[in-house]
């Protein structure tokens, strides 16, 4: 059970929740990166290797038993603020179309540099399955 947490009087956050409380199997999915489930990148595009992170969370929650509206919270980590920014729209609508209208705690950090030197996003995750 996801139970989310919005401190009295303060404005609602758009895209993620203040603070989840839950009960149940913990899930934790190490950084996923955008290349594909043979470590092969597919496009260096921002947007296109967003969605790929995404989709690879998807499936590591399956393997799990978990779905996307299980996740409590999320860190994503970019290479280049300015590139995420300027891509929100696009970023917004490959969320939806692999999370959905799920927004659970998150955090997102500009980083100097991710391990692999395509890599342009990573995004570590952790799950809540009821018990």
């Amino acid at each position: 059970m996801l139970e989310f947490l919005q401190p009295e009087g303060w404005a609602k956050p758009i895209g993620y929740a203040n603070g989840v409380a839950a009960t149940g199997r913990t899930i934790f999915v190490g950084g996923q990166i955008g290349w594909n489930g043979q470590c092969q990148f597919e496009t260096d595009d921002f947007v296109g290797q967003v969605r790929q992170t995404l989709e690879n969370i998807v499936a590591v929650l399956k393997a799990g038993g978990a779905e996307p509206h299980h996740i409590t919270s999320m860190t994503w980590y970019f290479t280049d603020k300015k590139e995420y920014t300027a891509n929100l729209r696009g970023i917004g609508q490959a969320y939806r179309d692999t999370i959905g209208r799920h927004f659970p705690a998150m955090a997102a950090v500009q980083v100097v540099a991710l391990i692999e030197d395509r890599a342009k996003i990573e995004i570590q995750a952790t799950a809540v399955v009821p018990g």
